[in-house]
């Protein structure tokens, strides 16, 4: 079967990204085509892959889903100690990547990251169902453990102790991409794609066209 991986094939024919319909404010683009994701029904179009980098250098990725987001940046929520958690609180940088294969585009956000308000943490918090705030505390994030009954025993330990009302645990919270730098791309045929460039110079965003 690994023979054939080479020769799969997809010809990108559904739009186009035209700096004449491009918006000039990076995030008033991200927003339509945000909203032109939710409203094709896409399987979990808030999904996106955070990419981070350790101490020695080396890169790691996951995929999280998008909280919210405007002109400040695009937020999303953790455990402060996992493996990206401990990355950023190092290098406080990261980028972000949403596929949505169904509409052949792709959007890349690179920037600084920085902790949101504790009242915003809390807030989100308040809002998920009752399993997954009990969830923030029993699971230790990315630590190595024996099996899944510890994460079992450790909700129904939290969830004796807190009930249906449980705090927002010290170590979980949200994390804000400012960005920089934004790209948009669209699909075209014959490998011809559309990249639309955004960065932030001298406090303005310069758009700009780039070589598929």
């Amino acid at each position: 079967m690994n023979d054939k991986i080479a020769d799969l094939r997809k010809s990108y024919e559904r739009a186009e990204l035209d700096e004449s319909a491009a918006h000039h404010d990076p995030v008033a683009q991200f927003r339509q085509w945000f909203d032109e994701a939710l409203a094709a029904q896409l399987p979990e179009p808030n999904a996106m892959t955070v990419a981070t980098v350790g101490p020695d250098g080396r890169p790691s990725t996951r995929v999280v889903l998008i909280k919210g987001f405007d002109e400040r940046g695009i937020v999303w929520y953790t455990n402060y100690h996992s493996r990206k958690g401990r990355e950023l609180a190092a290098n406080p940088y990261a980028a972000l990547q949403f596929h949505w294969v169904e509409l052949e585009r792709v959007v890349r956000i690179e920037g600084r990251v920085e902790k949101v308000s504790e009242a915003e943490s809390d807030t989100y918090y308040r809002s998920r169902p009752l399993d997954s705030r009990l969830g923030a505390w029993a699971s230790p994030q990315s630590e190595v453990i024996p099996s899944r009954a510890v994460l079992v025993a450790n909700a129904a330990k939290y969830g004796a102790k807190f009930g249906l009302n449980p705090p927002r645990p010290p170590h979980w919270g949200g994390f804000r991409l400012v960005p920089d730098c934004w790209e948009f791309w669209q699909g075209r045929k014959s490998r011809l794609h559309d990249r639309l460039r955004y960065r932030l110079q001298d406090g303005r965003w310069i758009r700009e066209r780039l070589a598929p």
